[in-house]
């Protein structure tokens, strides 16, 4: 079983991707930015915040897709400044913090939107 989740976005046509894709008890969810429902960018001067936001959206797809956030077993979390690294590793353990998926933090030289300080993807894998 094979199924695709959508965020509205008309980006994801033009590449060729889906928000999060469900393949049988797993289901991998895409890059994640810090955008609010219309589309701008959340608190673009605060990382803590863009942070939270990612993490907010990427739960509504779990529910979404039938997926608790217990199930989470993988994330990333891509971040610009390494200066943001603390408050992005705050936000991850406000939800994560019993949980504790597997995790990586990694340093990248930026992203779509100057905006963003932060992107951040995961996987879920139902283990009934």
């Amino acid at each position: 079983m094979r199924e695709r989740y959508s965020s509205g976005s008309s980006w994801e046509p033009r590449i060729g991707c889906s928000r999060a894709v469900r393949a049988g008890d797993a289901l991998f969810i895409s890059g994640t930015a810090p955008l609010a429902p219309d589309g701008v960018t959340t608190a673009s001067t605060d990382p803590l915040q863009q942070a939270r936001r990612c993490f907010e959206i990427i739960e509504q797809v779990i529910r979404d897709a039938g997926f608790n956030l217990t199930d989470v077993v993988r994330t990333r979390v891509y971040f610009r400044d390494e200066a943001h690294w603390p408050a992005l590793a705050d936000a991850h353990g406000e939800r994560f913090s019993t949980i504790r998926p597997a995790c990586t933090f990694l340093r990248v030289a930026g992203f779509a939107s100057p905006d963003w300080h932060v992107e951040i993807e995961a996987e879920c894998l139902r283990a009934d």
